[in-house]
Parts: C-alpha cells; sequence; structure tokens
C-alpha cells in the first residue's frame, strides 16, 4: 500500500460508519494510477456495495506510466499486473524534467 492511501482510508472508514459520501480525487498526473485500487478495498473491505460509489477519472497523461490505467463502462477495471500502476516510463521524467528535459528546450 502507498503512502498517500493511508489518509484516504482513514477517510474511508469513518466516512462508511456515519454513512457520509467519499470520492477520491485522482485529477494529476499519475493519481488515476494508484486510486483505482480504492475501490476493491471500499468494496472488500469497508462498504461491501458498489451502489453510489465514485472516485474521479482524468483522461490525459496515462501514456506516461508502464501499466496505464483502464475504464470500461465508467469504471476503473481490475488491474493484470500487480502492483500499483505507478511506475512511470524512464522517458517521461527524462524528458518532462525541469528545466534538462528535452520538453523543455
Amino acid at each position: 500500500m502507498s503512502a498517500w492511501e493511508f489518509p484516504v482510508m482513514a477517510i474511508l472508514l469513518p466516512a462508511a460508519r456515519f454513512g457520509k459520501p467519499v470520492c477520491p480525487h485522482a485529477g494529476g498526473v499519475g493519481l488515476c494510477e494508484p486510486v483505482q485500487h480504492l475501490p476493491r478495498f471500499d468494496y472488500v473491505a469497508v462498504s461491501g456495495t458498489t451502489q453510489d460509489r465514485i472516485i474521479e477519472y482524468v483522461e490525459h497523461l496515462h501514456d506516461h506510466f508502464v501499466d496505464p490505467v483502464e475504464t470500461r463502462h465508467g469504471a476503473y477495471r481490475a488491474r493484470s499486473m500487480p502492483g500499483f500502476s505507478g511506475q512511470m516510463k524512464q522517458s517521461s521524467p527524462h524528458r518532462h524534467g525541469y528545466p534538462g528535459g528535452s520538453a523543455w528546450a
């Protein structure tokens, strides 16, 4: 489990206790890749339902990841590879790193 998921779990659990909805943020570079695992955690360990469950999705920048997130019919698909899907392609940070990346030339 990655470090950012512990705070999300600390929110999911009391929210479930008090019947409050949660929508984890996934709109930044690479946030969709790890956040895609939260619906399964929520279903298996917290709520036991997919009813009224939402997680943000942004359709960009996935091509920078080795195992990019996939969606189908408005839902994140379960991963076929192990891990949290956050590994970037080696070329992306080298190309886009500031100030030395070739994208800044």
